[in-house]
């Protein structure tokens, strides 16, 4: 499939099949999360892959979404800001943030590419996760997904918001590119 044709496929879903993905088709798409840009090329990002049911079903709680606990698989993504913030001070933990986007679209895209479904998961309680999964309490919980094949298969979006409500040219709110200026001869 075409990069774009990916990108456009692309959808938060919250049905999934009963049909069990293999993990390693997961890990795949974490090894595709670690070719995104990080600041300094400093690796910030940790990932854990969930399978256990009962853990699932907790995680589902506290982000108050009984839909992930039908889910196979979740995975959990974790910024640790040391290194950033040593390099960077506070501009390090935006950087954190930045980095975890593009990571996670990353994993998002190839999990799309493998014909897998999941939804991006930011609202849960992050004490209840830290405890439940032992991470420790400096490292910062980015978010999580539960992973499954879909229910039905997603429809390709022609767009989700005009694009001449969000692009504009050389300063904010000009909605005009101007014409090179021709040169006299």
């Amino acid at each position: 499939m075409e990069v774009v044709d990916i990108i456009k496929k692309r959808r938060s879903i919250k049905e999934f099949s009963s049909k069990k993905p293999d993990w390693r088709a997961i890990i795949d798409a974490i090894d595709c999360a670690r070719y995104a840009p990080m600041a300094g090329n400093n690796y910030t990002l940790k990932f854990i892959l969930i399978d256990d049911k009962e853990k699932i079903a907790k995680l589902a709680e506290y982000a108050q979404q009984d839909f992930i606990a039908k889910a196979s698989y979740v995975v959990v993504v974790c910024s640790d800001p040391t290194r950033a913030v040593n390099l960077y001070g506070e501009r390090g933990k935006r950087y954190l943030k930045q980095q975890a986007g593009a990571a996670i679209e990353n994993f998002l895209l190839r999990l799309t590419d493998l014909g897998l479904a999941t939804c991006w998961i930011g609202h849960f309680d992050d004490e209840l996760v830290k405890e439940l999964l032992e991470i420790p309490e400096d490292i910062e919980v980015e978010a999580f997904f539960p992973i499954g094949y879909p229910q039905k298969e997603p429809q390709i979006m022609k767009h989700k918001i005009d694009l001449n409500n969000i692009l504009y040219f050389n300063k904010y709110k000009n909605k005009k590119m101007k014409s090179p200026k021709k040169k006299v001869r």
